[in-house]
Parts: C-alpha cells; sequence; structure tokens
C-alpha cells in the first residue's frame, strides 16, 4: 500500500496567493489527484463547484484570514501527523487481519470555509470522506478540538476506506441500509479511538452519546434502505435542512452517537477489538449488540 498525503500546503497557497481570475485553475489542478473519488458519479464532475460544495476554502473572500487558517495547519505540523497517524493506523488493521485487501489511498487536505454556518457550527469546522476506496479527504476550520484531533480523524476515514475495499463489505447505494452506515461510523470511530482514546469521537456525536431517546429512535431507522435516507438518520435535521430530504426528527451525529453504542456493545459482547472486526456485517454486530443492550 502507498499513502500519498498531497501536498496541499503549497497547492492551497498557490491558489489564494494567485491573481483572482487565476485561482479557479489552480485549484482545479490541486483538486485533479482526487478526481477519481467522484467516479460513481453521473457524468463529469466541476471539481471547483464540488469545493465549493463540500464545505471547501474560498478563493474570492476573506483571503486573509484563509491564508491565516493556512499557517495555522502548518505550524501544527498536519500533514506530517497525518502520514505517521495512516501509517501507525494501517499496521494495527494488519496485525489484526493479515489477509486483506490493502488499496493505494491519496489523502486530500482542504482548509473549510469560515462563513459556512453550519460547517462552523453544527458540525465543528469538520468534514471527512473515506468511502470511495483510494481516497480520503479531510476539510478542515484548524480550531483546537479539529487540531488535536487530527490523527483521529484521518484514521476513521481510513477505516471506511479498508472496510469497503475488494474483499470486504459491497456497497450497494440503492440497497444499502441505514444499519450499515450507522453502524460504519461506530466502528471508524471506535478504530480511531483504539489508536487515540477519546479523541477517536467524532465530536458531533458526543452530545447524544446517553441520550436514549436518540439511540431508540435511531434503531427504528436501521432497517431503511438506500443513501437517500443516509443525511437524516446519521447527520440529523439541521443536515436535511442544509442538503435537502425528508427529516425523521434526529439531532446533529445522533447516527454516530448510536453507532458508537452499538458498536462497543458488539465488541464487549464478542470480544473483538474494533480492527477485528473491520469486516464483520453490520447486521451482525446490530443483532448481538441489540441482544446485549436488552
Amino acid at each position: 500500500m502507498t499513502i500519498t498525503i498531497l501536498d496541499t500546503n503549497a497547492g492551497m497557497n498557490a491558489v489564494l496567493t494567485a491573481p483572482m481570475g487565476e485561482r479557479a485553475g489552480l485549484l482545479r489542478e490541486m483538486l485533479t489527484p482526487v478526481q477519481g473519488m467522484f467516479r460513481y458519479f453521473p457524468g463529469d464532475v466541476d471539481l471547483v463547484a464540488m469545493h465549493a460544495m463540500s464545505f471547501g476554502f474560498p478563493v474570492d473572500d476573506r483571503i486573509d484570514e484563509v491564508l491565516d487558517g493556512l499557517e495555522c495547519l502548518r505550524s501544527a505540523d498536519v500533514w506530517t501527523r497525518i502520514d505517521t497517524a495512516m501509517k501507525d493506523a494501517l499496521g494495527l488493521q494488519l496485525a489484526a487481519t493479515p489477509g486483506i485487501t490493502v488499496p493505494d489511498v491519496t489523502v486530500l487536505l482542504v482548509l473549510g470555509d469560515p462563513r459556512d454556518e453550519y460547517f462552523m457550527g453544527p458540525v465543528h469546522g469538520f468534514s471527512g470522506n473515506g468511502s470511495t476506496t483510494g481516497f480520503i479527504s479531510l476539510t478542515l476550520w484548524p480550531t483546537e478540538e479539529n487540531l488535536d484531533r487530527v490523527e483521529a480523524a484521518a484514521v476513521h476515514e481510513l477505516n471506511h476506506n479498508l472496510r469497503y475495499a475488494p474483499a470486504g463489505v459491497t456497497w450497494n447505494p440503492a440497497h444499502v441500509l441505514v444499519g450499515e452506515q450507522i453502524v460504519a461510523e461506530g466502528l471508524a470511530d471506535a478504530f480511531a479511538r483504539q489508536l487515540y482514546g477519546d479523541a477517536g469521537y467524532t465530536p458531533i456525536g458526543l452530545p447524544q452519546l446517553h441520550d436514549d431517546a436518540v439511540f431508540d429512535k435511531v434503531v427504528t431507522g436501521l432497517q431503511v434502505a438506500g443513501m437517500q435516507h443516509f443525511t437524516a438518520w446519521v447527520h440529523g435535521d439541521a443536515a436535511v435542512e442544509r442538503f435537502g430530504g425528508e427529516p425523521v426528527g434526529l439531532p446533529t451525529g445522533a447516527g454516530y452517537a448510536a453507532g458508537n453504542r452499538l458498536v462497543d456493545a458488539y465488541l464487549r459482547t464478542s470480544g473483538r477489538t474494533a480492527a477485528q472486526a473491520l469486516h464483520v456485517p453490520s447486521q451482525d454486530i446490530i443483532d448481538v449488540a441489540l441482544t446485549a443492550l436488552e
């Protein structure tokens, strides 16, 4: 496996300091190595438009503030830390499951948009994506919380990448159940916690972690089929308001909280670690966990 951490330090600096008319082209050039992340999208994807839709930093406003954010990332040595974390996590995973297929992975780290109220508010200035095998993206604003847990955030996404790699769990967007995504978030957090302790919890799920009413509500949606329902059941009503869909009456991060509870109950009962449970079917985890929690 080759882990490639893109040099977005230089890339973002080039975009942000270029004349206005050149910035979109330079941004597209910086993002081109992760074009394959969108290989399942219909038609050609405009990388610059996708950047904006995915909370990416602005290229036409608050440039000094974004440059200050870039300096924070440099000062925190974030790129090196992510590289080290990914290698450490892969070593732990291969020790637990030596026969798995491990893809080459390209990692994109970009600053987020400090103007975006949803991004900076409900989701704590962080968004990650590791669902497409071979690619991981981390979009963040350098708050103290995000800088402190950048390793945990990276290996959370690596866990997703490895779960859905060839010979792993099969993902069918039309038929996949909400329960698969709920379990996947819980497993990824548990894997990150195996390495980094409580920093492995995704922050948006923490307020609901011990809320029984939220957990019980999420459990009612575990058998709902189709990716289009994930925003409501995993991320909550505020995300639905932002991205569209039908709200189901859940707070932000409810699916992460429920996923952690389900996975922890499964791990306690089975005696496995999160790394050992990488490819366990989600329904097996759910069945064992719900029985244990009765």
